[in-house]
């Protein structure tokens, strides 16, 4: 079944269009014993009980398909005379009517469904004129055929909390008094199937309020089936094997967690049909799609290796749906540090750039700019011919320089004429 075919069932589910022939009950406490039994004709119902029956079917057929939605397929076992969904067919074609199969069904209910309180068991019968439709999906004024079924729940019977009220009677103030409150549908289950608007007799739909105790005992015990888990708890037993993958570390096996969510949301983005019209296939993750993906990632291959072997180990008889397998908020924090890493890259390739450029930026300075001039304490200008005549000579223990002098020769200092 898809969203369209639930879809369908739960819109004739109202004042106007419901067409419930048969509704039938049992209560039991907590002891497993039977208190109370109920039978009516639907549509005969007082308002007020008519609209809250109707409150509880329509909350069977609610949720999400593969998690609080599972449906299961019957052993050949089952099919045959004896088995559960041959007695479920049985239950069916009788519309409600053979009280003698609406004991047993009851005493199947009780004696294989684990719940410590007391619960009521409904049952509904229904007659559904499935009407032809278009390619376009226009209803055209004629019957495909009369999908018949059963829906079936089993609702939790609660003691109302204590409180204060007031006593009309006593006209005052006191202690209310505490009802049985029948609670929406812990469990349920629709027979047969309705896939692509036709009956599947082959399969059934269950109903789980709870997605982390599903009550398997109900899957098998009450239907025969082979039970399955819902999306939360492949997605907890997913989480899992990544945590043991490092043995305690809670940050690392975190970090680890973020990243593959990221690369599982990255997937599934990849697998989500691009055309409108084209229909979303389940996309199972593999063993091997699993495997590639720690590839890729930043993983230590060690660690994405006990990841693979327990992945294939925990899902060997059924291959999850990637879907069921994402934790959003997870794939976000995955993302967010992605990104950082990313950044942290790009500013460490950034700043080599920069330390580059101004490397070379120096390098080409040092080959343009001129040697500087030497500077000096002293410097002579003389005649060239008086330039052979000038000599080094130490007086007084200090370095001179001796320039012989002619009376006719002049001299000068910085301007200043020397000349005696």
């Amino acid at each position: 079944m898809n969203k369209k075919d639930i879809s369908e069932l739960k819109r004739r589910l109202k004042k106007e269009t419901c067409t419930f022939t048969r509704l039938c009950g049992c209560y039991v406490d907590g002891e497993r014993s039977r208190v109370v039994k109920l039978s009516e004709t639907f549509l005969n119902l007082e308002d007020e009980e008519f609209f809250k029956y109707l409150e509880i079917a329509r909350k069977t057929l609610s949720g999400t398909l593969g998690n609080n939605l599972l449906e299961l397929s019957f052993p050949a076992k089952e099919e045959a005379p004896g088995g559960r969904q041959h007695f479920l067919t049985a239950l069916k074609s009788s519309a409600l009517q053979n009280e003698e199969l609406l004991e047993r069904f009851y005493d199947l209910v009780i004696d294989n469904y684990d719940y410590p309180g007391n619960y009521l068991i409904l049952i509904f019968h229904d007659a559904y004129d499935v009407i032809t439709k278009t390619s376009d999906n226009s209803k055209l004024d004629e019957s495909e055929e009369v999908f018949e079924y059963l829906l079936c729940a089993i609702c939790p019977v609660s003691l109302s909390k204590p409180g204060l009220g007031y006593r009309e009677a006593e006209n005052r103030i006191g202690p209310r008094i505490r009802d049985w409150i029948v609670c929406p549908p812990e469990n349920g289950f629709l027979f047969p199937a309705f896939t692509d608007r036709s009956a599947d007799i082959h399969a059934v739909m269950t109903y789980h309020k709870n997605t982390k105790e599903t009550h398997v005992e109900f899957m098998e015990g009450v239907l025969g089936c082979d039970a399955k888990r819902t999306a939360t708890e492949q997605k907890l037993a997913f989480a899992s094997i990544i945590k043991n993958a490092y043995s305690g570390d809670e940050e690392a096996s975190h970090d680890a967690f973020c990243e593959i969510q990221q690369e599982l949301s990255d997937l599934a983005a990849e697998e989500t049909p691009q055309e409108e019209n084209e229909q979303e296939e389940p996309y199972f993750l593999t063993p091997d799609a699993i495997g590639e993906l720690l590839e890729e990632s930043a993983l230590p291959p060690t660690a994405a290796a006990v990841i693979k072997n327990a992945y294939q180990e925990e899902f060997k008889d059924e291959m999850p749906v990637l879907d069921y397998l994402i934790d959003e908020k997870a794939a976000r924090d995955g993302n967010k540090k992605r990104q950082e890493k990313e950044l942290i890259q790009k500013v460490g390739v950034l700043e080599q750039e920069l330390k580059d450029a101004r490397m070379l930026a120096g390098l080409q300075a040092e080959e343009d700019v001129p040697e500087s001039p030497k500077t000096y304490d002293v410097i002579l200008r003389v005649k060239p011919e008086k330039a052979a005549e000038i000599k080094s000579q130490i007086i007084n223990g200090k370095k001179c320089l001796v320039i012989p002098m002619e009376e006719h020769e002049h001299a000068a200092i910085n301007g200043v004429n020397t000349t005696v």
